[in-house]
């Protein structure tokens, strides 16, 4: 540059000619002329692109890896080494040095981390995102990693998010199935992702093959369905930024919840509270301009989609269907039979063809036994030495209260030979009918009055679970009611069936 300096001024200001800088410097007359022209700091410019005989052929692998590392958390990216280290393997053959990889690696992350994008506005009603996020709470005691479903609306800003413990089709569709109900209406077009939830296959361009099943829930809530190109989750960043939001804001530091339920109540209230914010350069807020697009909604359909997974599954001979690694119990009365399972987020219900026969908590965990110890208990009526051992009743006694087992082994010492069980068995199927509490209550009262057979017990849970008596009828209104009159029984007549002293 100083170099540069005493040339131009030996120009421009002393009066010299460009020949006579020339010979004096040493330097062409044509890059003396380049200098008169431009007086800032001299830059090195490529005339021609340099070849990359060695690393291009996996310039394009490269790319794909970088682009895909963007989106998972630092600690999950692979490294320049460890691309290196692949790239050197069997597979691929690379030869070249690790230093050119490393730095081709990183021209590619800088220019990843300086996207520029184009802002955009939408019409009332017109566009929703969605997108799901993870964040960790606590569901009753045990730390989970709970799937968020987001819904973000790009005219008002407002955000349905509701938590489950996966991802599934059915949580998928139930997402989205809350979150019209949540904000009034349908957006007539939303944004996806190529999940495999909705699209079967990724074709030329814009053009997806989707799987019959969103297709059948898009038609029935009518509205248009666009995905962003492959690997291009800024093309719906709004909702993507509002993961982050929902997470930062409403679960950290990790939150502690009885249940799922309460979870998404919780989440449902911070949403709502969501209505009377106002956005950057907004006059309204959030609210007001969700009541705007409520207008231009698509409607709700009569009746809402049923957002559940339905299977053929047969019972086997342990009266158990089998469901995503999991199996479930049924009665055994079902046992071999051909039924139909249904998958709903946090339920499953397994029925035959007339009725269900069988529910239970969905388990998200896998090879688990999901056992009803009621769909056991008519067998072991019949078999009662198998009840010590039979494992649905072992995990009840788990959790069962304590005068269950006290009953159960005063019945023992009372009957003989399994009798006593089988009568404990016959008590316990009461709670099919009556909450565990009810029938503990009433076995304390059992053992209290001595009462060891199964009708006594039945009519002292009916006893407790039966509301108070009512008050005695108002019969003002109708006077010729008040003398009618009802003697009490003479219950001294039931003497006559006692044997007479000296009779037969």
């Amino acid at each position: 540059m100083n170099k540069k300096e005493e040339i131009r001024r030996a120009v421009l200001v002393e009066g010299k000619s460009q020949r006579q800088v020339a010979r004096e410097t040493g330097h062409s007359r044509h890059t003396i002329k380049k200098m008169l022209t431009d007086g800032e700091v001299p830059k090195y410019r490529i005339q021609k692109k340099r070849e990359s005989p060695v690393l291009g052929p996996y310039k394009a692998i490269l790319a794909e890896w970088v682009a895909e590392d963007e989106k998972k958390p630092k600690k999950k990216r692979r490294t320049a080494r460890r691309m290196y280290q692949i790239l050197r393997g069997e597979e691929y053959g690379y030869q070249g040095a690790e230093s050119s990889l490393r730095v081709y690696v990183g021209q590619l992350r800088k220019k990843a981390r300086k996207k520029v994008y184009v802002p955009l506005s939408y019409e009332p009603g017109e566009v929703g995102q969605v997108d799901f996020g993870e964040a960790e709470v606590i569901i009753a005691g045990e730390l989970v990693k709970a799937q968020l479903f987001l819904i973000w609306l790009g005219y008002s800003g407002s955000t349905y998010v509701k938590a489950y413990p996966g991802q599934s089709q059915e949580i998928f569709f139930d997402g989205q199935a809350s979150a019209f109900e949540f904000f009034g209406g349908v957006p007539r077009q939303l944004w996806f992702d190529n999940l495999k939830a909705a699209v079967a296959k990724v074709l030329k361009g814009s053009k997806r093959q989707e799987q019959q099943s969103f297709v059948a829930f898009r038609s029935h809530y009518l509205f248009e369905a666009q995905f962003c190109n492959v690997r291009a989750g800024w093309e719906k960043g709004g909702v993507e930024s509002r993961v982050g939001y929902a997470r930062r804001n409403w679960l950290i530091p990790v939150m502690e919840f009885s249940s799922w339920d309460a979870l998404n109540e919780y989440l449902l209230v911070q949403c709502e509270k969501e209505f009377g914010r106002r956005l950057r350069g907004r006059e309204e807020s959030i609210g007001e301009r969700l009541s705007q697009e409520k207008a231009q909604f698509l409607p709700l359909p009569e009746r809402a989609y049923p957002c559940c997974a339905t299977v053929p599954v047969q019972a086997n001979r342990l009266s158990l269907v089998s469901f995503a690694t999991n199996r479930y119990s049924v009665p055994v009365e079902a046992a071999h039979k051909n039924l139909i399972l249904r998958a709903f987020p946090h339920r499953i219900e397994i029925a035959d063809q007339r009725e269900v026969v069988a529910t239970h908590p969905r388990c998200w965990e896998r090879e688990q036994d999901i056992l009803d110890p009621q769909h056991y208990l008519g067998l072991l009526t019949r078999r009662p030495r198998a009840f010590e051992r039979a494992r649905p009743l072992r995990q009840w006694r788990e959790t069962w209260p304590q005068v269950f087992e006290t009953y159960w082994a005063v019945l023992k010492d009372h009957y003989p030979n399994n009798q006593g069980t089988g009568i404990f068995i016959r008590i316990l199927q009461l709670c099919a009918e009556y909450a565990e509490d009810t029938l503990a209550e009433a076995l304390e009262m059992a053992l209290v009055c001595h009462c060891y057979n199964y009708d006594g017990v039945r009519e002292l849970v009916r006893r407790v679970a039966e509301p108070e008596r009512p008050d005695p009828a108002d019969l003002s209104s109708h006077p010729t009611l008040a003398n009618v009159s009802v003697p009490p029984p003479d219950l001294g007549r039931f003497n006559r069936l006692l044997s007479v002293e000296g009779g037969s």
